[in-house]
């Protein structure tokens, strides 16, 4: 099974809309695929709908029944907080070696693809002393950098590719979520990344969740990382 971790620059750029088409246009293309989101912050268990992990099951089509939302997200938090001060706020802590042991074992799967969704940004706090960036150095596998198009998003992204390089982490591709508010053509911006990171895909501005299928391909940054 190929195992990709799927992580971001920062918060709110996209990762999720990359997780779920990814799921949409690999199952379209008959691969079978697994996306999971095992730390998930501000989830209420009572209300799952429009979660992070309610789409990814949704992309997958399973329903978010309370036993989905178990398996695709172990820890889950209320507060919509770096994953270690939300569960510092409910008396709890994540075990790192658990969630680790968690992810690795998902590689057992009968499925062709594993998509880790991370949340935050590669250097968010996950427990004391280790980062989301720790977190997928411990696994391995490449990361897919999910970025926006804002002002400011070339430091942001670079600083992220670096920080994952120092880790060893193997970058699979960067790909460029259209923001609101870009302050140039998303292919200006994909062409400066281009030169100092590769592969960079872009990914125009989706409005809907039904405007999926007329998205860009991007299973092509699922390739092998040597």
């Amino acid at each position: 099974m190929r195992a990709f971790f799927v992580t971001a620059s920062g918060t709110e750029v996209g990762k999720t809309v990359v997780a779920c088409l990814l799921c949409r246009q690999l199952s379209a293309a008959g691969t079978r695929v697994r996306a999971v989101k095992p730390v998930i912050t501000g989830f209420a268990d009572d209300a799952p709908g429009g979660t992070d992990t309610a789409l990814l099951l949704d992309a997958q089509g399973l329903d978010a029944t309370p036993g989905a939302i178990a398996e695709a997200s172990p820890w889950r938090f209320r507060a919509a907080l770096s994953p270690d001060m939300a569960a510092r706020r409910e008396g709890r802590s994540i075990d790192f070696r658990r969630l680790v042991d968690f992810c690795r074992g998902l590689r057992d799967g009968a499925e062709d693809v594993l998509l880790i969704e991370g949340l935050g940004g590669v250097l968010v706090p996950l427990t004391e002393k280790e980062t989301v960036a720790d977190w997928i150095a411990a696994l391995g596998v490449p990361a897919l950098l999910v970025t926006g198009s804002y002002l400011g998003t070339l430091s942001h992204t670079l600083t992220a590719a670096e920080a994952l390089k120092a880790r060893g982490v193997p970058l699979a591709a960067v790909i460029v979520s259209e923001s609101a508010d870009s302050p140039v053509p998303l292919a200006e911006t994909v062409e400066t990344l281009e030169r100092f990171v590769t592969p960079v895909f872009a990914l125009p501005r989706l409005n809907d969740t039904e405007e999926w299928r007329a998205a860009p391909d991007l299973t092509g940054a699922l390739t092998p990382v040597s």
